[in-house]
């Protein structure tokens, strides 16, 4: 298991003015996943200059109800790699969960050099807390 770090709350409002700004383009689409370019502001693909990342999300239907999505992120600008960064990262983490995937389980698994990380974000099951 890796080291654990603690996020600074200072650090959150210009996490926050980041991942607002963030845009995305789909690229492809199948019947089981979406590609998406993710433009971050300040951030680039260092060999192209355009998008500083890609997210896959891609779809496991488990019945009629049921879904588990997995989504893999790839940031490509090495600033991004840089231990004071790793905030940031895990923030945008959060915002593309939020935004491409929403509700369903996820797993998300985050390629950023040394800020790389996995997490797996989960409904709140309502059989524990007496929902409707």
């Amino acid at each position: 298991m890796g080291d654990i770090r603690n996020l600074k709350t200072e650090q959150t409002e210009a996490i926050r003015q980041v991942t607002s700004r963030m845009t995305f383009t789909k690229n492809f689409r199948s019947a089981t996943a979406e590609e998406w370019y993710v433009f971050i502001p300040g951030f680039k693909d260092p060999a192209t200059g355009g998008a500083a990342g890609k997210a896959i999300v891609h779809y496991n239907l488990w019945g009629n109800r049921d879904m588990f999505i997995n989504t893999t992120v790839i940031l490509d600008d090495p600033e991004l790699f840089s231990e004071n960064h790793f905030q940031l990262v895990y923030g945008i983490g959060d915002e593309l969960v939020n935004r491409l995937v929403g509700y369903a389980d996820t797993l998300l698994s985050m390629h950023a050099g040394p800020n790389s990380y996995s997490a797996e974000y989960r409904q709140k099951d309502e059989s524990q807390t007496g929902g409707i």
